[in-house]
């Protein structure tokens, strides 16, 4: 969740009777919907980590209690797995389309409180709100001529944008739709969006993988690397081989890695690979399999970014594959 003009996201999660406890600015309940109420869906959305923190609460106890008073199911992504191009974790709430909305108030209406209102505030604070929606269900959204999308801001009063589709991630088949405006406006528009997209059968598709993102970073001949640059397949590392640097400008590096202990510098789900480019800042390229280090069975690893970057990463894999070689 962020500002106005910031790039944060959100994070939603839902009870009617927490509503009324803990969030004195909440917005009216949805009315009842007949032809909703029974339907099960879906939500996805983002939030910054101390977002998250702020939702799941001390030992769980806040997400567990939005569960039970809401009725949804509400699913986080692990603090590595961040939607590709932000450092931001998603947040999958599930179950009746009404049990979902209670949620999503009770969600944005803690936030509001923690991290938007100021003190003695008599205007109600504005954020923006980012949905993840995949690319095929979109055109509903938007409509013929933009007609839909321009009716639910004209009903909702909140600012809504579909962001174009991003080909700097490939696998990536979700565009992100912003939501702005008072807690109330964003839940009405929040409320249209969700009823267009239950009536789309190929939306309910992307339920069976809430968090697939981590087959983003895996995926065929791309490279690690931070937010603004992700993308990758298998990271290869061992103790190093290093070459000339192959491209001039850029200030890289070439190491080998044994195939054999691919997998583990790449970790469960690219875990390790993500975290050492995100914690070093250095971008990471694997090479294709039977692409080794010339008269080697090592696999090339590239390392770009500035030196300190470069030798962070480098000392991170040496870790990891020194810590292999002592087990074996």
């Amino acid at each position: 969740m962020a500002m106005e003009g910031g790039a944060e996201s959100n994070y939603n999660s839902s009870t009617e009777s927490q509503l009324e406890q803990s969030s004195p600015r909440k917005s009216p309940p949805p009315p009842p919907s007949q032809d909703h109420e029974e339907k099960a869906t879906y939500v996805k959305f983002l939030l910054s980590n101390a977002e998250a923190g702020s939702i799941i609460g001390k030992g769980g106890s806040t997400i567990t209690e939005f569960q039970s008073r809401s009725g949804a199911r509400i699913q986080l992504s692990r603090n590595y797995e961040v939607f590709p191009g932000t450092p931001d974790r998603i947040v999958m709430v599930s179950g009746f389309l009404d049990d979902i909305l209670k949620a999503v108030d009770l969600i944005l209406g803690k936030l509001m409180d923690e991290f938007y209102a100021e003190d003695g505030g008599e205007v109600d604070p504005r954020s923006k709100f980012r949905l993840v929606v995949p690319n095929s269900s979109c055109g509903g959204i938007i409509g013929k001529g933009g007609a839909t999308i321009k009716s639910f801001i004209e009903d909702s009063r909140a600012g809504i944008k579909i962001s174009p589709q991003d080909y700097n991630f490939p696998g990536l088949h979700d565009r992100i739709v912003t939501v702005t405006g008072t807690l109330e406006e964003q839940m009405r528009a929040i409320e249209l969006i969700l009823f267009k997209l239950a009536e789309d059968p190929h939306y309910m598709q992307s339920m069976n993988a809430p968090f697939q993102y981590a087959a983003v970073y895996v995926g065929m001949n791309y490279g690690y690397g931070p937010p603004n640059r992700v993308g990758g397949r298998y990271p290869n590392n061992r103790q190093q081989n290093k070459v000339a640097p192959p491209e001039v400008g850029d200030n890289s590096m070439t190491i080998g890695v044994a195939d054999e202990h691919v997998g583990l510098v790449l970790g469960r789900n690219g875990r390790s690979i993500i975290e050492i480019s995100q914690l070093s800042g250095a971008r990471i390229k694997i090479s294709d399999r039977g692409d080794f280090l010339s008269g080697t069975s090592d696999r090339k690893v590239t390392i770009t970014g500035s030196q300190r970057a470069i030798r962070t990463a480098e000392s991170m894999i040496s870790q990891k594959i020194a810590t292999v070689s002592v087990r074996e």
